[in-house]
C-alpha cells in the first residue's frame, strides 16, 4: 500500500506541477468567474468553487508532504554518503537530525566561528 501511494503522490505531483495542469485550472476560474452573472453570483456559484478548491487543496497537502519527505529524505542519505565518504569529515555530523535544538545552535555557532576565520589556516581555528 505504502509503494502504491508512493507511486500515485509521485505522478500526481509531477502532473499537477506541470505547464497544462496550471492552464486547465486557470481556465476553470475563468469559466468560473465568467459564469458569475449568469448564475447571478448565487451562492450555488460560489459554493461550487470554495467546494472544489477546498478539496484539492485538502488533497494536495498530503501529496506536497509525501513528496517532500521523500526528497529530504534522498538528500539526506546522499549527504550521509558525502560525508562517510569524506575523511576529514566528522561522522557526527550523520545523525544531525537527531540532534535537539540546542545542540544544533551548539554547532551552528561552531560553523559561524569556522567560517569567521575561514581566511586564517586550520591551527588558528582551533585555537
Amino acid at each position: 500500500m505504502n509503494e502504491f501511494f508512493h507511486k500515485i503522490a509521485h505522478k500526481t505531483s509531477e502532473a499537477v506541477g506541470s505547464t497544462s495542469v496550471f492552464i486547465i485550472a486557470l481556465i476553470v476560474v475563468l469559466v468560473w468567474a465568467i459564469t458569475g452573472p449568469i448564475f447571478d453570483y448565487s451562492q450555488g456559484w460560489q459554493l461550487i468553487i470554495n467546494t472544489g478548491t477546498t478539496i484539492v487543496t485538502f488533497l494536495m497537502v498530503f501529496l506536497i508532504q509525501n513528496t517532500e519527505n521523500r526528497d529530504t529524505k534522498v538528500i539526506q542519505l546522499k549527504l550521509d554518503e558525502l560525508i562517510r565518504a569524506v575523511k576529514s569529515a566528522r561522522n557526527k555530523l550523520v545523525d544531525l537530525e537527531d540532534l535537539s535544538d540546542s545542540e544544533l545552535a551548539v554547532l551552528q555557532k561552531e560553523f559561524e566561528r569556522i567560517q569567521k576565520h575561514a581566511h586564517r589556516g586550520p591551527e588558528q581555528i582551533n585555537s
